[in-house]
């Protein structure tokens, strides 16, 4: 296997995580009811969406095309955010602990391939900056979780 597709397939697996971690931020936006938690799921979700931008370029530099499906892990677990929303009484603490969840997976992912010595600076970079993105996203979503605001 050739570097570039080396590259592009570690870059197509973050692709994955950040379609499927928007996913259940659209879920959580849709479902919320609390003002604040919404504009954070919107947010998010924008953000996201900026992530999946920059690795679908990345990929498409790299001469490869982007895989741009959520996985069904993610179809399940936000049909459950639907299903939980309609029915829970802590729905709005059900939808950040799906967050976490996500936020968390997707930083273990981009810490795995920031540990890589042969990728190019820009790749680096684009790393480093979703890597900080994420845990300021983690760390919010801990904050909401243990405050009175859900």
């Amino acid at each position: 296997m050739n570097f570039r597709k080396e590259i592009s397939e570690k870059l197509n697996n973050l692709l994955q995580n950040n379609l499927n971690t928007h996913e259940v931020y659209e879920k959580a936006f849709e479902n919320s009811k609390n003002t604040e938690l919404h504009a954070f799921f919107k947010h998010k979700m924008e953000q996201r969406s900026g992530f999946i931008k920059e690795l679908r370029n990345e990929i498409l530099r790299y001469g490869q095309i982007p895989e741009d499906e959520a996985d069904f892990s993610t179809t399940l677990k936000t049909t459950w955010l639907d299903f939980k929303s309609l029915f829970s009484n802590t729905s709005q603490e059900s939808m950040l602990e799906a967050c976490l969840e996500a936020d968390k997976k997707a930083l273990e992912e981009y810490k795995e391939l920031a540990k890589e010595r042969d990728l190019p600076p820009t790749i680096d970079a684009i790393i480093a900056n979703h890597s900080n993105q994420i845990q300021n996203a983690i760390n919010k979503d801990k904050m909401y979780l243990e405050s009175a605001i859900i």
